[in-house]
């Protein structure tokens, strides 16, 4: 599977293509370099993103995971720059338990694209399991504009 670290202001973010899919993405510290026509495309957005240039990802995305997963993941894909949802909103939208949504949100497999840190809890933050964790949030965030007196 072909890989690109790319470096960003949160620290080095992997991107892993399958098949034409980007199908991971994680805050790691890496010497992956592969070059494909779509890891480039990747790499030029995210990095578009941190400048400020790009509000929306437009690559090719596969959440490789159960059902429940792969809804969950779909509902954070729609959310927009600088906006945020809750667990809740998204669990009565699933017709599910908010922890499952947080876990399904946890189990993101591609953070950041599926922008996963536009997830709060209702009474802060919430978690996050990318990067330096909730500190990658709030600078997420704040990048964004979001979160409001949250953050």
């Amino acid at each position: 599977m072909p890989r690109l670290c790319v470096a960003t202001p949160t620290g080095p973010f992997e991107i892993t293509e399958t098949g034409g899919q980007i199908t991971s993405a994680t805050w790691i510290t890496s010497t992956a370099a592969d070059d494909t026509p779509l890891l480039r495309r990747a790499a030029e957005q995210v990095a578009a993103y941190f400048d400020g240039t790009l509000t929306d990802f437009d690559l090719p995305l596969t959440v490789a995971a159960s059902d429940f997963q792969q809804q969950v993941c779909a509902k954070i894909a729609a959310i927009p720059f600088g906006e945020t949802t809750t667990y809740g909103e998204i669990a009565k939208a699933l017709g599910a338990p908010a922890q499952a949504v947080g876990r399904g949100c946890g189990g993101n497999p591609i953070p950041l694209l599926i922008p996963c840190h536009r997830v709060l809890g209702a009474n802060g933050l919430g978690g996050f399991s990318g990067g330096t964790g909730v500190e990658t949030k709030v600078w997420l965030l704040r990048h964004e504009g979001a979160g409001g007196l949250l953050i």
